[in-house]
């Protein structure tokens, strides 16, 4: 089949989704398992049967809670080996228990009341893509849970696009690695994963949101923990002796800078971002995550973390406080501006798909991003999903059958341009 051909495409990209995401796979960041949650495995046991299913042999679970398989080449060019990658685990943030979608036939407009809550509402206002939804038939939750299309979307989309390249074996394109990851939410999606048994030399991550866009740059990311030993004395006569430590952390908090804040920011600012405090008078720490686009802007956010502390400790003599900074994932663009090739394919088969093609950035982080600095460049394609990690979770049936064509044409855009 040529490039030129016109492609008669089926779908199951629905019925797929609705069985996946009644699977509750939500991950658990305080658990030092891998996967984090044994329940992760029971959506990999069942993608892997239905790879099987489907005819790749090689499909498995692993230990650690990783499906791998191979879809074969069906051309004798030689092409290098692509692969597509989704996550199976649902955000921490919100239940991922008995999850009870409901579809939305032929949206109209306006705002969508959830049935299990009826305060509950998807508004139109907030939700600006729906404005591009009249006719599609949107996905959402009943109300009580997240609806998991991130990223269940994702994985019922390269699970469609399988089904599809197998059923047509005069589709040419190279052999084609899948990859389904655990803990994506909690920052561990790729700790355990095997690339040398994936074998593939480019990657696409399907996890991101509206229809058409690509995203090749992500936030840059630390953590950062302070902890505080303050000074304790009885209350009762604590006068010029105590230095709580909770209050200490109290103050750091109020000093951080309002306009560097993720509710105040936007496109390419970045911000710094408390995500806890524990702790009693004389013992506290402080968590926060630290956000920016570029090395130098983590560096300067960190600095400024570092002023705000030293000035709140000169109030408190006799109290100390350190701050440990951790890396978490850096920014893909580093590493796949130097490879555009892939990046060029993916518009092209966005392009072909009737969709017009949007490269964008991500204000957060995708297994891609770590997949990118381990070796395998590995782009953001749009998964329709919209409103994730809260029960206003919303996907378009339409925009996951959009993101299914956009792989079956991105196999092909690369074994035509290879020689």
């Amino acid at each position: 089949m040529t490039a030129t051909s016109a492609i008669s495409f089926t779908h199951d990209v629905t019925e797929r989704f609705l069985r996946y995401v009644v699977i509750d796979t939500q991950s658990d960041p305080a658990s030092p398992s891998c996967p984090s949650t044994a329940k992760q495995k029971d959506l990999g046991a069942l993608l892997a049967r239905e790879l099987q299913a489907l005819g790749l042999a090689d499909a498995h679970l692993d230990e650690h809670g990783y499906v791998y398989a191979t879809i074969p080449a069906t051309t004798d060019r030689p092409v290098p080996v692509i692969c597509f990658c989704s996550h199976m685990d649902t955000s921490p943030d919100c239940s991922g228990a008995d999850v009870k979608p409901q579809i939305i036939r032929n949206y109209q407009g306006g705002d969508i009341v959830l049935p299990a809550d009826k305060t509950l509402v998807i508004r139109a206002k907030d939700n600006p893509a729906l404005a591009d939804q009249i006719g599609h038939d949107i996905i959402t939750t009943d109300g009580t849970t997240l609806l998991g299309a991130d990223n269940k979307a994702g994985i019922a989309e390269i699970m469609d696009a399988a089904r599809f390249l197998i059923a047509n074996p005069d589709i040419r394109h190279g052999a084609i690695k899948i990859l389904f990851t655990p803990d994506e939410e909690i920052g561990r999606g790729v700790d355990k994963v095997d690339l040398k048994k994936l074998g593939a030399d480019f990657a696409y991550t399907m996890d991101g949101e509206t229809a058409g866009h690509i995203e090749d740059e992500t936030f840059s990311a630390d953590a950062a923990v302070i902890s505080i030993t303050g000074v304790a004395a009885h209350p009762g006569f604590a006068k010029g002796k105590m230095e709580h430590a909770i209050k200490i952390a109290a103050e750091i908090v109020a000093r951080l800078p309002k306009d560097a804040a993720p509710e105040t920011t936007e496109g390419k600012q970045g911000f710094l971002h408390p995500t806890g405090i524990s702790g009693a008078l004389e013992q506290a720490t402080l968590s926060l995550i630290v956000r920016d686009f570029t090395d130098d802007g983590l560096r300067e956010k960190e600095a400024l973390l570092q002023s705000i502390v030293d000035d709140v400790l000169a109030s408190y003599p006799h109290s100390t406080a350190s701050i440990a900074i951790s890396q978490q994932y850096r920014n893909m663009k580093q590493v796949i501006d130097q490879h555009p090739h892939g990046v060029d394919y993916a518009v092209e088969a966005i392009r072909r798909t009737g969709l017009t093609p949007v490269r964008g950035s991500i204000r957060g982080g995708t297994d891609g991003s770590r997949l990118s600095f381990m070796g395998l460049p590995c782009p953001n394609i749009f998964a329709g999903e919209h409103a994730f990690h809260g029960r206003t979770e919303w996907v378009s049936v339409q925009d996951m059958e959009k993101a299914a064509e956009t792989i079956v044409h991105l196999a092909m855009i690369w074994e035509e341009r290879s020689t």
